[in-house]
């Protein structure tokens, strides 16, 4: 009786460690740790002095009153009422947004044609291959039935020079 042994642990996780989408992820961590630090002094410094030129000059002091009478500290606690911030969320969404155009316009996009171009060469070489065959097949056709046809008329055809002379 022959039992199956089941892979170990460390077997397990050897395998998990050496698929390629654990190794792509971790590039990518590391990647937009990296990126983030970007995106955040692009915000800190361009986005919020713009919008600063209409109010103040952080998002973060950006807030509304839920229950008054606000009072935050400088270091940003609440000792009285109920501060709705914003501002906060705010500086976030454009945070984001500008990651995420970042990434689509100077990764994805340029990725995505790159790989259209390839698929486009891909394709017109398996299709100058694939006429290259059912020429080659043809000419084999038309090779087998003159060799049919010659055998078929045993040798004996006016055109074949086998004839009798008369």
């Amino acid at each position: 009786m022959s039992e199956k042994k089941e892979p170990g642990v460390w077997e397990g996780f050897k395998a998990f460690l050496m698929r390629g989408n654990v190794i792509d992820l971790a590039v990518a961590v590391v990647i937009g740790a990296a990126f983030t630090n970007i995106v955040n002094s692009v915000v800190k410094g361009v986005i919020n002095p713009l919008v600063g030129a209409f109010g103040t000059k952080d998002l973060d002091h950006y807030s509304s009153c839920l229950k008054a009478p606000c009072d935050v500290a400088k270091d940003g606690t609440v000792n009285s009422g109920i501060p709705i911030m914003w501002g906060s969320v705010l500086s976030a969404v454009l945070s984001f947004l500008i990651t995420a155009a970042v990434v689509y316009f100077l990764m994805v996009l340029p990725m995505a044609k790159y790989l259209a171009r390839q698929a486009a060469q891909k394709a017109a070489k398996e299709g100058t291959q694939e006429i290259l065959e059912v020429t080659e097949l043809e000419v084999l056709k038309e090779i087998r039935d003159a060799v049919v046809a010659q055998r078929g008329s045993g040798g004996n055809s006016p055109g074949s020079g086998t004839g009798s002379g008369s």
